[in-house]
């Protein structure tokens, strides 16, 4: 279990890391641990050097043994995958579940139903979508219905319109898809902006392998914490 919880929250104005920020009562960190606690009980989180004393405290807290590792620089959702490689459970771990630390409404069933279905497909990569009216990251499939690509529309400068996107979780093979960051880092011009996860969706269908996208999220887990009145509108 890999969670990326190094966001600042510099949109939100939070004087703490935006993965503690309270929903129903809960961190959002603790609402992903009560539904990815079973699946593995010690997950690799991923911090920014300023938050790690506040969730580590959270943590344990909570009675949460994590691997805590530290995205020294805010470069990117796909540098912060890549910090995987340094956290002692990579050694043998086959395959990751990838889960958005600022996505509080992550329901067991759906995590339940990717994973299998990854297992299932024998796919590289695979994750849960839902069809909205204005998606902010957009699936592409191909022929058969293949996936072929997950953009971002701030990044293609797209507008939002009707179609297909993801919710912030991912469960892939380790190997082909750690290794095929390695080479979008490697061609990276960080002079661009920041090394993006998502890309690696494109790649991997470029490259013969199979991306799956399950269309079984719900509504309420389109929601995460980019402002405090994402909480707001969609309470």
């Amino acid at each position: 279990m890999l969670i990326a919880a190094a966001g600042a929250g510099t949109r939100t104005r939070l004087p703490y890391p935006k993965t503690l920020h309270p929903v129903d009562g809960r961190p959002i960190l603790g609402r992903i641990l009560d539904v990815t606690g079973l699946a593995d009980p010690h997950p690799t989180i991923v911090v920014s050097p300023a938050g790690r004393v506040a969730v580590a405290h959270f943590l344990t807290e909570n009675g949460t043994a994590a691997h805590l590792v530290e995205q020294a620089m805010p470069t990117g959702m796909g540098d912060a995958v890549l910090m995987f490689e340094q956290s002692p459970a990579a050694c043998d771990a086959e395959t990751v579940v990838l889960v958005w630390g600022d996505i509080p409404y992550l329901s067991d069933e759906t995590l339940t139903a990717t994973l299998a279905h990854h297992l299932r497909t024998g796919a590289a990569l695979t994750f849960p979508s839902r069809h909205v009216e204005r998606a902010y990251t957009v699936v592409s499939r191909g022929e058969g219905g293949a996936v072929i690509a997950l953009d971002e529309t701030r990044v293609t400068g797209t507008e939002p319109g009707p179609g297909e996107r993801d919710i912030g979780l991912f469960v892939f093979q380790t190997a082909p898809v750690l290794g095929a960051l390695r080479r979008s880092a490697a061609e990276h011009d960080r002079a661009q902006g920041e090394h993006g996860f998502l890309q690696v969706v494109g790649r991997l269908a470029a490259e013969g392998l199979r991306v799956e996208a399950l269309p079984v999220a719900t509504a309420r887990e389109l929601i995460s914490l980019n402002a405090l009145s994402d909480l707001e509108i969609n309470a």
